[in-house]
């Protein structure tokens, strides 16, 4: 009894200690615990506080950023309101001077009135007196009257004509002068129709004894290869060139400068250098049409479409470059299918290939319409590029804004003054028409056109034609040759009368 007693007091002293160890323990546990949350919490409350503090920094660079873009407006606003006050003023003052003219012309119109109802009186009057005092009849007055009074008026209006033109030129030379003043700025394009020959400087004389080679076996071979005239003459130091095929010209010209830059001239060689040239030339046209690409952007191409694209820098129509007219008429084309609400790099891209089959035209043959049509259709160009290039001479009508576009723009291309050169047929045909239209006024003994059609000379009778009917002669043969007649920029009419007299002395 008293074992068990020991026993059960060592049991409960045991779990006595237990209790308080495991106590201890768990007091620990918790001291740790608590340790820890609180550095988490102040961990947590430090990274809010930095999270604050950004978000602090981000709306005050957003409200400075809107108070900028605030301001910006405001300036805009403000600028606009100026330049709608300076309009409206421009406005004012057009009104103004619009309210002139109609207060003028409508004294004029009083004066007119009055004039018209003084002449009535007069003519009536004038009927009176004559039937009073000739044996005319009513009528015979009349047209008599009538006939004297239209002289007097012709005279009368030519000699206003003549007025009236005076201030028109020294008003249109004015206003000519501001125009090519502003077109100067905005527009610098340097277009040069390429010549029908090259010129090559030679070191020495000797060089063309060496071109021309033993019996002309070299010149022959450079002839034949080349496709090209080699001109050689007694002018020192120099050979010429001619072909009226750009790209041959160039390479021939190339091939020429290697030869005589090596020395070594024989017909070997010239096949050598012949075939090394054309390699570089056909590189060098990649080139130039991969570099237009990059310019407007318009990739992807096909490769042979580029390589047509560089060939079109020796290709000329009327003495326009025909890469240079094809740029201009895709930028053109850009511009006015972007005002008419039309996908401009389509228009661009168009513009660029409307001309392509250009590039084969000389060595090929054929139309330059089917030509470049057949092209793209090969290459799997958009439907509207080939609508372009058949709508673009007219044979086929445009189905879209981007077609329409690169019509127009090329028409604007070619009519620009000094974008071509005529051929002489239709040059010849044009001053003869000129001539005509002169030659068959009354009055008129000769007619030339003369300064490259650009001014048409008249000589009149002066016995039939006084200085105010000239002045009347010249205006009514300039609006002639206007409505009738097709011409770049402008032509002079210069009307003459000369009086002669002549007597011998015996």
């Amino acid at each position: 009894m008293q074992t068990m007693i020991v026993g059960g007091v060592l049991l409960l002293s045991g779990l006595a200690g237990g209790y308080l160890l495991a106590r201890r323990i768990m007091v620990k546990r918790f001291n740790y615990l608590k340790i820890e949350a609180k550095a988490r919490a102040k961990a947590i409350e430090q990274e809010a506080h930095k999270l604050l503090e950004e978000a602090e920094l981000e709306r005050r660079q957003l409200a400075l950023k809107l108070e900028q873009q605030y301001n910006e407006r405001v300036e805009e606003v403000e600028k606009r309101n100026r330049a709608l006050i300076v309009r409206e003023r421009e406005l004012e003052q057009e009104r103004r001077k619009v309210q002139k003219a109609e207060n003028a012309l409508q004294e004029k119109l009083e004066r007119a009135s009055a004039l018209e109802e003084r002449k009535r009186y007069a003519v009536d009057e004038a009927l009176q007196r004559i039937e009073s005092l000739a044996s005319m009849t009513r009528e015979e007055a009349k047209n008599f009257l009538l006939n004297e009074m239209k002289q007097r008026i012709d005279s009368e209006a030519a000699a206003l004509v003549r007025k009236k033109l005076k201030i028109a030129e020294e008003e249109a030379e004015r206003k000519a002068n501001y125009i090519l003043a502003q077109a100067t700025t905005r527009y610098a394009g340097e277009f040069a129709g390429e010549r029908l020959i090259n010129t090559i400087t030679l070191p020495t004389d000797e060089h063309k004894g060496r071109i021309i080679g033993k019996e002309g076996r070299n010149i022959k071979a450079l002839e034949q290869m080349l496709g090209v005239d080699i001109i050689i003459d007694e002018t020192p130091g120099v050979i010429v060139v001619s072909s009226f095929n750009l790209y041959r010209r160039a390479i021939a010209t190339r091939v020429i400068e290697v030869l005589v830059a090596d020395g070594r001239i024989h017909p070997g060689r010239i096949e050598e250098v012949h075939e090394k040239v054309q390699k570089e030339f056909e590189q060098k046209i990649y080139e130039e049409g991969e570099n237009v690409l990059i310019d407007l952007g318009l990739f992807p191409m096909h490769e042979e479409l580029i390589k047509l694209l560089g060939r079109l820098k020796y290709r000329a129509s009327y003495g326009q470059n025909t890469l240079a007219h094809t740029l201009e008429v895709a930028r053109l084309a850009r511009v006015m299918a972007a005002e008419m609400g039309g996908d401009e790099k389509l228009a661009m891209r168009a513009g660029l290939l409307h001309d392509i089959g250009k590039a084969l035209t000389q060595d090929y043959g054929g139309n330059h319409v089917e030509l470049g049509a057949e092209l793209c259709r090969k290459y799997n160009e958009h439907p509207t590029v080939i609508n372009a290039i058949y709508a673009h001479h007219g044979h086929a009508e445009p189905d879209s804004v981007e077609s329409a576009a690169v019509c127009a723009a090329d028409a604007l291309s070619a009519a620009r003054p000094g974008a071509r050169r005529e051929v002489l047929e239709s040059f010849t045909r044009r001053v003869r028409e000129i001539e005509e239209i002169a030659q068959q006024r009354e009055g008129v003994s000769q007619a030339y056109a003369i300064n490259a059609g650009r001014e048409l000379r008249v000589f009149v009778d002066a016995g039939k034609v006084d200085d105010n009917r000239a002045i009347a002669l010249s205006h009514q043969i300039a609006k002639e040759i206007e409505e009738r007649v097709q011409y770049p920029g402008e032509i002079k009419v210069n009307v003459i009368r000369e009086t002669r007299a002549v007597d011998f002395a015996r």
